[in-house]
């Protein structure tokens, strides 16, 4: 099943690997996808979910996250972006009964200087080049912060978790490719489900995030810009740029959790136990 293909009505979204939770946009399972070496296996289903950020959730969405037995929400958001978002009335921190928030946040108070952020924007407009860089920035920043994560799906395979961040695109994009990457999902595939983001997104969620970003002088008048950020047109290519730097400059996704995230052999063959299942995929290969 291609999942990209066919879909025009954002209010229509396939699923799986879309799963309804009112209030939270561009939620979706991360499991289903084939193991490019052995056809009758895939990612474990039901464990792994990614979203954008969650402050909107309505109670029906908080029944639906519980439901799911979700036990801990890793926010890769960081304090300046969330107060910022809040204060425009866009996105606080939501604690819910039952689950763990584990706040992970890959960028520091300086990366939202006006002069980082001038960086920044002009990466996000400078077409897969830049996007290139902007991934390399957080795959050296993040991995002490994905090691968190990986260390759950190395030690704790009953606990289904969410990570997110803004948007749910970029930080939470590249940890999500990592992890398919180390299963052993084809470089195609992980670019395919990265770039569902466009899906998940509704148009009244990206103008809103657009408006947001552009009262910030680096993106005045600049909308393209903006849209970038927040997942208007998430290119496979983008993606398939970054796995390259992944095997380019971290020597592969397994010497890139060893040698960045610290660790060891036996965690990350425990990772791919807790994920690998004898099931046939869900979702074709791209």
């Amino acid at each position: 099943m291609d999942i990209t293909s066919k879909v025009t009505d954002h209010s229509i979204l396939p699923s799986p690997p879309f799963v309804e939770v009112a209030g939270i946009p561009n939620f979706r399972d991360l499991g289903g996808y084939p193991i490019s070496t052995s056809p009758s296996h895939s990612v474990r289903r039901g464990f792994i979910y990614r979203c954008a950020e969650p402050s909107k959730v309505t109670k029906d969405g908080i029944y639906k996250i519980q439901g799911l037995g979700i036990t801990h929400i890793y926010d890769l958001r960081s304090n300046v972006e969330i107060e910022r978002a809040q204060a425009a009335g866009r996105g606080g921190i939501v604690e819910l009964d039952g689950c763990t928030r584990v706040f992970l946040p890959i960028f520091t108070d300086t990366d939202y200087s006006p002069e980082s952020l001038a960086l920044v924007y002009k990466d996000y407009t400078s077409g897969i080049e830049g996007f290139t860089r902007v991934y390399t920035r957080i795959l050296n920043k993040a991995a002490p912060y994905y090691k968190t994560i990986l260390l759950h799906l190395a030690d704790e395979p009953s606990k289904p978790l969410i990570v997110h961040c803004t948007a749910g695109k970029d930080r939470t994009g590249i940890i999500c490719a990592l992890i398919l990457s180390l299963c052993g999902v084809d470089d195609e595939t992980v670019a395919q489900e990265y770039s569902l983001t466009d899906l998940g997104l509704s148009m009244e969620w990206k103008e809103a995030a657009v408006e947001h970003l552009m009262k910030n002088s680096g993106l005045k008048g600049n909308k393209a810009g903006a849209l970038n950020m927040i997942g208007s047109n998430p290119s496979r290519e983008n993606m398939l740029s970054a796995l390259r730097v992944v095997n380019e400059e971290f020597g592969g996704v397994e010497n890139y959790m060893i040698g960045k995230c610290g660790l060891t052999k036996e965690q990350i063959e425990r990772i791919r136990a807790n994920l690998i299942v004898e099931k046939p995929a869900f979702h074709a290969k791209a």
